[in-house]
């Protein structure tokens, strides 16, 4: 299944980026660099979906992008060297 997840990547004073997302307050990662953040936030969500599956929680509706045979906007940072 793929989902449109909306993330805030906060910059800590000690370095590295939290992650979060406002339509998932579990949804709690980090990272040393946006890459790694990025990289991370897979897993937190594969955590979430389940932790929500297995209390019979619905995801919010306008994350599930039902139609994959068409394009897809995506949004993502990206870091040029």
């Amino acid at each position: 299944m793929l989902y449109k997840v909306p993330l805030l990547l906060s910059p800590q004073p000690e370095g590295g980026f939290t992650v979060t997302s406002p339509l998932l307050p579990e949804l709690i990662t980090e990272g040393d660099t946006v890459e790694e953040a990025l990289e991370n936030v897979r897993d937190a969500l594969a955590a979430v979906v389940e932790a929500y599956e297995e209390l019979g929680r619905a995801l919010p509706t306008n994350m599930r992008v039902a139609d994959t045979e068409n394009s897809l906007w995506l949004e993502t940072v990206v870091t040029a060297p």
